[in-house]
């Protein structure tokens, strides 16, 4: 047997295998923050730009308390899937 392949199939199988999904959180945040910009536009504001205090519009305290739902969703459901 060659020694490359040899050395090739040793390591493929002690290489620690990825449980998490870190693409799919990448694609899950981005829908996240899309619906958050079009929350904050639906309210006549644009995202980023107001500070979330109590003052702040309720709308905006809206829309980021469903960004947080959201993002939260994200890290329960979409970091832990299997990765290909």
């Amino acid at each position: 047997m060659n020694f490359k392949v040899l050395a090739a199939a040793v390591l493929a199988a002690v290489a620690p295998v990825a449980n998490a999904g870190p693409i799919a959180y990448g694609i899950c945040q981005t829908g996240c923050n899309s619906l958050a910009v079009a929350c904050y536009a639906g309210a006549g504001l644009t995202f980023g730009t107001i500070v979330a205090a109590p003052l702040a519009p309720a709308a905006a305290l809206a829309c980021n308390v469903a960004l947080g739902t959201c993002s939260a969703a994200c890290a329960t459901v979409a970091l832990f899937a299997p990765t290909p």
